[in-house]
């Protein structure tokens, strides 16, 4: 407790390791040299704590730098074929250019080249120096993962650089090197981090450095597996070999379980509203406190706010609770949302409002269609005090790593190299639908022809489709989404339509919360005696419509261009910086000065 409530004060009111977003030209502690900087284990453990404020904010957060709205763009919540926006993305039209690029600012990495040339500069023992090294080179191959994921080929730096040195304006290494080197440091952070299991869920253990593992190394195998323009698919089962590996050493270890207490109906949505994280499934959090006033908006982001919010399609893809597929139904897209979301895994209605959702003072919270244009109101994150939609006040903690993500990367590296058995899917993906109270929990062997229409038409392995529709239920708006489309080369799907619930006519009030009392009507224009309590949803046929004319599926910004062309996999290198350093090369498909 005493280090999180360390690392708690750093993050939440700043008190942190210069991380100047500057190219790499910023001395890390001004006033110290690093014999005094690093001259106990208590120093180390103060420097290190700084790189703690380069752990992901919240999901729905602006993630990359940018003026105004650019910065939501790339974030992975919105990101995503399994949303809607309330705003255009710009990202998939054509006017997006160098100009609008974000995310190449290099000052964290500065600061852990800093530390790493610099930590032995004591009597500390070399096992616990190497620890906090171990946690400097997990930051720093998080750090470039990042770059990668976005850009591809970026320039490795591996040690600290004065101003004047030439290698600022270097080119980009290539991909193999960078990721090579990744690698490397995750291996360094797995052997030398504590194995010891962190109760608040807050400290970088080794089991979190297996997590981040895990991920990268599935995510790069699968990239290098369906980009078969990068010409790597020959090294793929080695990077998907060292997922399944780093998966199964968490797995392996008994410190980590699905948690649940038999009550399928909240056990799942609870993991995202505790200020305290569940340490028994929760590997790593961002933590929200109360006392230290380090707060969140996810309550009013997705309740007030111009957030995100499901669409159809998706909510689709959800089973019945018996395990049956909701798309067998032969009018699963006329289902009007009040039978829709009855008899469903159990996470759909702790994913979004529903007619038996209620704030914490037993009030039927209708869904607020002003900002969830599609009907399916977010409400994962939220909390159910009315309070916390007019205060950004929230103090639930936000899982960074879960033992879940953990099952699902296992499952999806073993099926990539064709070694998934009933085993690993009773070992994985069924604990998972346990959970969520699904009663047929054996593995399918026929391919879902609505996820093969809809999702993965290329996809011909009945377990590895549903593995992917796992992932997608199971980890939405955890910010993974985004970086799965790109790895399995399926940014198309970011193309599609944004379409809403089914709704049966126009000008007819509607109850859908089930309270009595109706909350919405869908009408063309203005109406002339509106009653109070009902929101009047405008189809105006240009951003909204009606699938049907009169009836059918809400069309969301149907009028809206969405272009994700191949170049798009890789963003682009800012105007600015190529202007600066000629060395650098566009990617592909993107302006150049």
């Amino acid at each position: 407790m005493k280090a999180l409530k360390k690392i708690l004060t750093i993050i939440g009111i700043s008190l942190v390791v210069s991380s100047c977003e500057a190219l790499l030209d910023k001395d890390p502690l001004d006033s110290l040299t690093s014999g005094q900087a690093f001259a106990t284990e208590q120093n180390l453990e103060l420097y290190t704590n700084g790189f703690y404020q380069m752990l992901p904010p919240v999901p729905w957060a602006r993630k990359y730098s940018g003026s105004g709205v650019e910065g939501w763009f790339f974030n992975q919540d919105v990101m995503s074929d399994l949303t809607g926006w309330a705003f255009v993305n710009t990202y998939l039209t054509s006017n997006f250019t160098s100009r609008n690029a974000q995310n190449w600012t290099w000052g964290n990495l500065r600061n852990i080249n800093y530390f790493l040339a610099n930590y032995r500069n004591n009597d500390v023992p070399d096992n616990i120096r190497d620890h906090y090294a171990g946690i400097a080179r997990f930051f720093r191959a998080w750090f470039y993962f990042d770059k990668v994921s976005f850009f591809g080929d970026v320039p490795w730096y591996g040690e600290p650089l004065e101003p004047d040195s030439p290698l600022l304006f270097k080119g980009r290494d290539s991909r193999e090197m960078v990721m090579d080197s990744v690698l490397a440091d995750l291996d360094f952070a797995v052997a030398h981090i504590s194995d010891r299991k962190d109760p608040t869920s807050s400290i970088i253990t080794k089991w979190v450095a297996l997590a981040l593992k895990s991920r990268i190394c599935l995510f790069e195998g699968t990239f290098r597996k369906y980009h078969h323009e990068l010409g790597l698919a020959s090294t793929a089962d080695s990077w998907l070999e060292k997922a399944r590996d780093a998966a199964l050493s968490v797995i392996n270890s008994g410190n980590y379980s699905i948690y649940e207490t038999g009550s399928p109906q909240s056990d799942y949505r609870e993991l995202f509203t505790r200020e305290n994280p569940i340490n028994e499934e929760i590997i790593l959090a961002r933590i929200y406190n109360n006392s230290l006033q380090v707060w969140h908006d996810g309550t009013r982001f997705y309740a007030v706010n111009d957030g995100v919010f499901l669409t159809k399609r998706f909510v689709n893809t959800y089973l019945n609770i018996d395990g049956t597929r909701f798309t067998d139904n032969s009018d699963y897209n006329s289902t009007i949302f009040v039978e829709e979301v009855k008899n469903r895994d159990y996470r759909l209605s702790q994913t979004i409002r529903t007619p038996a959702y209620t704030y914490s003072d037993g009030f039927k919270a209708p869904i607020n269609f002003g900002r969830a244009r599609t009907g399916y109101q977010v409400l994962k994150f939220s909390l159910d005090d009315k309070l916390y939609e007019t205060l950004e006040q929230n103090y639930n903690s936000i899982p960074i790593f879960r033992y879940a993500e953990v099952l699902l990367n296992y499952a999806e590296a073993k099926a990539e190299l064709g070694e998934f058995t009933s085993t690993d899917w009773e070992n994985s993906i069924a604990l998972l639908r346990k959970r969520a109270g699904i009663q047929d929990l054996s593995m399918p062997t026929v391919i879902d022809p609505y996820m093969k229409e809809q999702f993965y038409s290329d996809l011909n392995s009945a377990s590895l489709m549903e593995i992917r529709r796992e992932r997608a239920i199971e980890l939405f708006g955890e910010g993974v989404r985004y970086d799965d489309l790109k790895r399995w080369r399926q940014g198309h799907l970011l193309e599609r339509e944004k379409d809403g619930f089914y709704v049966p006519e126009l000008n007819v009030l509607m109850d859908i919360n089930e309270d009595g009392r109706s909350d919405v009507m869908f009408v063309t224009g203005s109406v002339a005696n509106p009653v109070t309590g009902v929101y009047y949803f405008v189809i105006n046929n240009a951003t909204l419509k009606l699938s049907e004319g009169d009836k059918g599926r809400i069309l969301w910004q149907s009028n809206a261009p969405r272009l994700y062309p191949d170049h798009k996999y890789f963003a682009p290198l800012p105007f600015n910086e190529l202007v600066v350093n000629p060395k650098l090369e566009q990617n592909d498909g993107w302006d150049r000065p």
